[in-house]
């Protein structure tokens, strides 16, 4: 494919040059050139893991390059602290706002300045009367709207007099009406001359605001240009891998599709709806694994803890072999045959200070199978030596501590856990995310032997690759909803990935 023009424009505000970031033996960023002019939005586009967040925080200071430079109006930082990024003005409002609930507006965005409180406050009016926002600095925190939160989040930056803002994924839990406001916003800061980096997994917005845009895939940019140069089509293009034609051709399976028309589900949801998702249907089947795709944020974990019974149904149902299990509570939900593998294995996953047998039978003391709970030290051994001897679970005994041990093989435990509880659902977010490759291997086998068991797999994961080799069907979450699903023929890492980010085989999803 032709290369767009990549020269940005000559009213240069900021540059990164040549960056190079490696945490032990894993390259993160491999060479990044981004230039980004006065009253120019950059949107920045990435799967998980291209390294957009390690550049981020190279920007602002808080990690430091291997190599390369940042520059601020032509001048080098050579110092990288966020002190000196806020001093050079560069400011990041987060996706997730960070602000005191008990202290008024404008105390959060006062904090941190040396300078006269009155002064301040001249100066924090006039900006806001110079862009037209009204906010009232008396409220507390706490009573403030996402989106009004991240418009406190932009007056703290722009009290610091921010030359260019990061803003990250922004509108990922706004409103329409929200979103609208936010872009209004943005619309006027450029008419200011103030630089942006917009980051976004929402290919819509890309060319509603941006003026350039830049795509970084496996910690290098693939594409960057002006926004006219570019349709959809090529974005999503350039987030793929460059050799895709053999991939794809690697990926062809002998297996078919499997009918399951003449099966009842084990598993269905019907209009199901909770916080980061909505109008949710889906069916998995005995045997089948459903493969989950979409980008971090789509709500595909939101889902997940929600059919388990950790965060409220908002609306829709669930059942379970027939039976409606909508709303239940965790404890009901293991009882009833549904099971949950976490993404984080280390907060929600495991408990770290205790051994690997208590590690593997606590669920049960939730479930019926021990009958009690006082867990039977006898039946406790067998099943963790079960799991341990089946998974190949490299330890030094049954009462080393469950923190102590790899990652991959903690993994093993908390899906043995899961396993010893019998379900006829397991739900695995991230099942392999931060483990070498042989632990993955094993985590592979154990999700086939599920699927001989007859279980029903949910499978959440970002690795396209995963959901390509894995799945029997998949389903594509977007901005809260299943916006494409994909018989086991028709899955592969383009299909996959043009889904995720809202453009399925040249056909824009509506937004």
């Amino acid at each position: 494919m032709k290369q767009p023009e990549t020269n940005f424009s000559d009213n240069q505000l900021f540059s990164v040059s040549g960056i190079f970031k490696a945490f032990g033996q894993n390259a993160v960023l491999k060479g990044i050139d981004l230039n980004v002019g006065k009253g120019e939005v950059l949107a920045l586009i990435g799967g998980n893991g291209a390294g957009k967040s390690t550049l981020m925080k190279i920007i602002m200071g808080i990690y430091q390059p291997d190599k390369g430079e940042v520059s601020v109006g032509g001048e080098k930082i050579s110092v990288f602290k966020p002190s000196v990024s806020l001093a050079r003005g560069i400011y990041m409002v987060p996706q997730e706002p960070m602000l005191f609930p008990n202290m008024s507006v404008e105390e959060n965005i006062l904090m941190g300045f040396s300078e006269n409180t009155k002064v301040l406050q001249k100066r924090l009016e006039k900006i806001m009367d110079d862009i037209g926002w009204h906010l009232d600095l008396n409220r507390k925190a706490m009573s403030l709207s996402i989106a009004e939160q991240q418009l406190v989040e932009l007056l703290r930056g722009l009290l610091r007099e921010a030359k260019l803002l990061i803003l990250d994924e922004p509108t990922s839990a706004l409103t329409f009406d929200e979103v609208e406001s936010l872009f209004k916003i943005v619309k006027d800061l450029k008419k200011k001359g103030i630089g942006m980096i917009y980051i976004t997994h929402r290919l819509a917005e890309v060319f509603q605001i941006g003026t350039h845009v830049a795509i970084m895939r496996d910690g290098v940019i693939t594409l960057k240009g002006k926004i006219e140069a570019f349709t959809r089509e090529m974005l999503v293009k350039g987030l793929l891998p460059p050799n895709m034609e053999e991939i794809e051709e690697a990926e062809k399976r002998d297996e078919t599709d499997v009918d399951y028309s003449s099966l009842a589900p084990v598993f269905e949801l019907k209009n199901f709806s909770g916080y980061g998702f909505q109008n949710i249907d889906l069916k998995i089947y005995p045997g089948e694994i459903l493969g989950v795709a979409g980008v971090v944020g789509a709500g595909r974990t939101e889902l997940a803890v929600t059919i388990f019974g950790r965060d409220k149904v908002l609306g829709g149902t669930a059942f379970l072999e027939g039976r409606d299990v909508t709303g239940l509570s965790t404890r009901e939900v293991l009882h009833a045959g549904i099971n949950y593998v976490p993404e984080d294995r280390r907060l929600n996953g495991l408990f770290g200070i205790s051994d690997v047998a208590a590690n593997t039978t606590s669920a049960l003391i939730f479930g019926k199978t021990m009958g009690s709970i006082f867990l039977n030290k006898k039946k406790e051994q067998d099943i963790t030596q079960k799991y341990i001897d089946d998974f190949r679970i490299k330890v030094t005994g049954q009462d080393q501590t469950a923190g102590s041990l790899s990652g991959g093989n903690q993994q093993k435990i908390a899906i043995g856990r899961t396993l010893a509880t019998g379900p006829k659902l397991v739900i695995l977010d991230e099942p392999t995310r931060g483990i070498d490759a042989a632990a993955r291997g094993d985590v592979y086998t154990i999700i086939h032997e599920l699927k001989k068991q007859g279980v029903a797999v949910m499978l959440i994961s970002s690795d396209m690759e995963e959901i390509v080799e894995l799945s029997d069907r998949a389903v594509i979450v977007f901005q809260g909803r299943i916006r494409g699903e994909l018989s086991k023929c028709e899955i592969s890492q383009a299909s996959l990935m043009a889904a995720s980010f809202g453009v399925t085989e040249g056909r824009q999803v509506e937004e």
